[in-house]
């Protein structure tokens, strides 16, 4: 299976050639699927460099949401590790306030799931007080939030002092989206920030297993 090939083609947004090729991984037994979605999502780098250079617009970010959310389905039965017997770790995922963006959200949402995490989704602009009702309500432990919008920093932020507040101070919160940074992770106190859907993956795992 050629992986540049599939990055290419995703960036491309080639629908048709993406699809036939992750199927062909489903179909010779799913192992390279890990590689095939790493394959995507540097698919999707390609298409963030396009858009930056005005090659793409909003439409084909829409549209490369939705293409790679195609590709997680596809992919998801063969990601999810072996243990489905196992209880799957309840998690939080939403948009902060003030900030309508969902197409990250939901990439990273499909591949949580296939991660083997029962995901509430809250959706988006969600308030502070929203969150630290349903980490209450269903005894949560991570929480992932989302912004798109420079604003959503102040979002976050809010969010996480209210966690704070409330006294839930052994929840673990990752945010992500195209504002953050490591500086802005540390200056609004979260613990993990994320550059890409499977980095949410791999810290939200350690967090569960820790």
């Amino acid at each position: 299976m050629d992986f540049d090939r599939i990055a290419q083609l995703m960036g491309d947004l080639d629908e048709e050639a993406v699809m036939e090729q992750l199927h062909a991984v489903m179909a010779a037994g799913g192992a390279d699927a890990p590689k095939a979605m790493e394959a995507c999502q540097k698919g999707m780098d390609i298409v963030g460099r396009l858009f930056e250079e005005g090659e793409y617009f909003v439409g084909d970010l829409i549209y490369a949401g939705e293409l790679m959310t195609q590709a997680v389905s596809i992919l998801k039965d063969a990601l999810i590790s072996g243990d489905g017997g196992a209880r799957r770790t309840r998690m939080i995922l939403c948009t902060v306030k003030d900030d309508l963006h969902d197409i990250g959200k939901n990439i990273v949402k499909a591949m949580l799931e296939a991660g083997g995490f029962d995901v509430l989704d809250l959706g988006i602009d969600v308030p502070p007080e929203r969150v630290v009702e349903a980490v209450k309500a269903e005894g949560i432990r991570i929480v992932a939030l989302s912004g798109v919008l420079t604003l959503a920093i102040d979002s976050m932020k809010a969010t996480i002092e209210a966690i704070r507040a409330a006294g839930l101070r052994d929840v673990k919160v990752i945010i992500g989206g195209a504002p953050v940074t490591a500086e802005v992770c540390a200056m609004i106190g979260a613990d993990e920030w994320a550059y890409s859907p499977q980095k949410t993956v791999q810290t939200c795992k350690a967090w569960a297993e820790a």
